[in-house]
Order: structure tokens, then sequence, then C-alpha cells
């Protein structure tokens, strides 16, 4: 009992600064995703005047065009993803972050006059610079959370942060579809993502710390109880662990992680990218229905994210499974339902909207696993090298939002059909299927050799 007492002393507040940095993070990542997805609703509104608002300029972009705007953010994207890691090396995740998100609200204010002056082609421009902005985010946050986060509690922490990204994905669908029907237009979608981004900069300039031991709100027994079990010697923060490239890009663990990290990329960037076109080609619905049930699945992925969540606490809490069969177990619902609910999907004709919404809202839902599955073993392999883990795997997997929408593209002549979105969705049903497989045989849980400096 001695022992026990002494525990409950060394934890500080139920309630604290990690808290509070967690909820940042989760409230960054809201913003951001808010101006990155806005513009597959935008795309719609202007493109088409009468099912919004005709007051405002409409477009005529052909199909082509608008799949170069659609995967432009990601062109940018990618570039900063590496390079998000080490800049937080360099200059710790407070600053890299408030760039992000400083950087991503001026081009969300100036994309309305842009596209005035330059049509998409500046339209895909500022996409680009906004996606090189953004590529820094997650290296950041992992980084971030790293640092921040007890092992017992990173489960919570880390999944409660991550959610961020969905409700961003869900606000970004919901409100999009109604501020361009209101009077602020579709220019209103740039506007507001600009301010939400630009107020949340301010909260992070306040709050937001790179560590326990620079922040000015933290007490002392939480401080210490975050730094000593992260087990970090006293300068660690002072010093630089150098990558170790080689060990990383053999190490099997880490392979694994790719794979099912680049499988759930393929998948989700499908749905999240060809369900505003499959409804409006195939099941016939108009926007502001559109903007609603296209952010359904995902209002649904975020709630599922808690019920993953607190699943996975009293799995691990009552010893019922350990880490590994949790991470693996989460990962196959997540990965496996999904892919059988898109061939499914592919099925289905006008007389069963109902279904497809449910289906894919079930899809999406469930895919919210993945983020206890497999998104967070980053952290688990490497605590030292998280942040580059992430921005590494994070490169590679998102070529991939990328290749979907111009794989769709190329599949889908007539969005009217149904057989060609057939598919576009089987296509990714087999992704999802065989990076799981791969993850499940050789995905690993313990940190690796590789994690700690080599010894003189």
């Amino acid at each position: 009992s001695a022992m026990s007492s002494q525990s409950k002393v060394c934890k500080g507040p139920a309630i604290g600064v990690r808290h509070l940095q967690s909820l940042l993070l989760f409230l960054g990542l809201t913003v951001m995703h808010i101006a990155r997805l806005n513009v597959s609703v935008a795309i719609v509104a202007m493109t088409n005047a009468e099912s919004t608002n005709p007051d405002f300029p409409e477009h005529h972009w052909t199909e082509r065009q608008k799949s170069y705007i659609l995967s432009s953010f990601y062109w940018g994207y990618i570039l900063t993803l590496c390079p998000g890691s080490f800049l937080c090396r360099r200059f710790g995740a407070k600053v890299v972050l408030f760039i992000a998100s400083c950087g991503t609200a001026i081009f969300s204010f100036v994309t309305p006059s842009s596209i005035a002056w330059g049509g998409w082609q500046v339209f895909c421009g500022i996409r680009i610079v906004q996606g090189l902005f953004q590529g820094v985010i997650f290296p950041a946050v992992t980084e971030h959370l790293a640092v921040w986060s007890p092992p017992e509690e990173r489960n919570r922490l880390g999944a409660f942060s991550y959610t961020g990204s969905d409700c961003g994905t869900v606000l970004a669908m919901f409100i999009s579809g109604m501020i361009a029907k209101g009077p602020l237009g579709w220019p209103g979608i740039s506007y507001v993502s600009g301010a939400l981004c630009g107020a949340w900069c301010i909260l992070w300039l306040i709050c937001g710390a790179n560590n326990a031991t620079e922040s000015r709100f933290i007490s002392d027994a939480e401080c210490k109880y975050i730094e000593s079990s992260l087990q970090h010697s006293d300068d660690f923060h002072a010093r630089n662990i150098p990558i170790p490239w080689r060990a990383i890009c053999t190490s099997i663990p880490f392979l694994a992680l790719l794979a099912a990290r680049c499988s759930e990329t393929y998948g989700l960037s499908t749905l999240q990218a060809e369900i505003p076109s499959y409804m409006n080609g195939v099941l016939q619905m108009d926007i502001q229905s559109n903007a609603v049930f296209s952010s359904l699945p995902f209002l649904t992925m975020w709630m599922m994210s808690y019920v993953y969540l607190i699943i996975a606490d009293v799995l691990l809490r009552r010893k019922w499974l350990s880490l590994t069969s949790v991470r693996k177990l989460f990962n196959t619902i997540a990965f496996w339902l999904p892919a059988a609910g898109l061939i499914a999907i592919g099925f289905l004709s006008e007389e069963n909207t109902k279904m497809a919404i449910a289906l894919m809202t079930i899809s999406v839902g469930i895919n919210a696993g993945s983020t206890i599955g497999s998104t967070l073993n980053t952290i688990d392999l490497s605590p030292n090298h998280a942040g580059f883990l992430m921005g590494f795997s994070n490169t590679v997997a998102n070529v991939i939002p990328i290749l979907t929408p111009l794989i769709a593209g190329l599949i889908v002549v007539d969005k009217h059909d149904a057989s060609q979105w057939r598919w576009v969705f089987v296509i990714a049903a087999g992704v999802y299927f065989t990076g799981n497989s791969f993850f499940l045989i050789f995905g690993r849980t313990s940190v690796q050799s590789w994690n700690e400096p080599p010894t003189k």
C-alpha cells in the first residue's frame, strides 16, 4: 500500500497541462482539416451556382481540371512531411505548428480573389502552397505527443488528439455546404476557414509548450511525472539523436506499419475524395443533402474513435489483451469490414440510396479503429524518432491521395455509370485487405533497438 500511495503521489493532477496540450492539438487538427477538406464541397458550389447561391460567379471547369484541384493539395503536402520532423527537432513543435496554421490562414483568405484573377490554375497553386504548410502537421503532433504523453496514457492522449482530424472532416463538409448556400456564398468557405486557423494560432501561442519542462502553467508534480515516465535523462531535450536511416528502412515492424498506413490512406481517400462525386453522379443528390450525407460517415468515424478508445482502455487496464493484440485486433476490424462495405456499395443503384449512405457511413465509421490500430504504433516502435517515423510513413502513404482521384478519373469516364464506380471500390477493398494482412504477420509494439543512440 505504501507503493500504491507513492505512485498516486507521483502522478501529478488527474487533469493537467498534458491534457491541455492534447486538447490544443485536437483543435489545431480540427481547424487545419477544415481548411484542407472544404474544397470538395466548395468545388461543387463554384461549378454549379444554381445549387447553392447564384449571386456568386460560376466557373466552368472540366472533370479533369477539378481532379487536378482536388489532388493538388497533396503535391505540396507530401514535400514537407519528412522535413517537418527535422524542423521540430530544430525549432520545437510549437513554432512549427504555429507557422503551419498561420500560412494556412493567410492563403485561405486570398483564395477567392486569386481565383477571380487566375482561374483554376491559380487555385491549384494556392492548394499546393497550403499543402506545403500543412505537411509538417502530423510529424509535429506526433513529436509533441511523444514528449508529453506518459506511456500508459499514450493511447488516450494520442487518440484524442488525432480525432481532431475527424472533427475537422465533419465540420469541413457540414459547414461548407451551409456557408455556400448562405449570404457569403462559396468565397465565405475560405474566409471562415482562415479565421478559424488564425484564432487557433493565438490560443496555441499562449498555451502551447514544446515539453513539460518549458510549460509556464505546469505543476512540479506533473512535470516530474511526465519526465520520469518517459525515462529521459536530464539533458534529453538539449540532445540531438541522429536518425538511424538504414535500421529504420530495413526494420520489418516498421515496414509492416508502412503497409498498413498506405492501404488505409488508399481506402479512406477513395471514400473521402470520391463520395461527393459518386453521390452526385450515381445517386443523383444535390449539394445540401450531399454535404450533410457526405459528412455523416465522418461524424460516425469521429464518434467511433471514442468508442474504440474506451474499449482499448478497458482491455489494457484489465490486462485482458496485450497492446500488440489490441493494435492488431482494432486494425483488422478497421480495415476488413470497410473493405467488404466498399464492394457492397459498388452494387447499389439510385433505388438504394439509403442503403448506400448506411454502408458508406458504417465503413468510414469502423475505419476509426486504425488510429489505435496502427497510427500510434510509430510512438511504440521508437519514442525518440516518433515524429520522423510519422513523417516518413506519411510521405509514402500520401503519394496515395494524389493517385486515388487520378485513378478514379481514369476509370470513371461517365460519372453516372455505376459499373465504373464499382471498379474504383473493388480496387480499394483489395488494397485494404492486403495491407492489414502484412501488419498482422509482421507488426510489433516493442521499442526497437534502433530507438537508442549507438553507444560510443
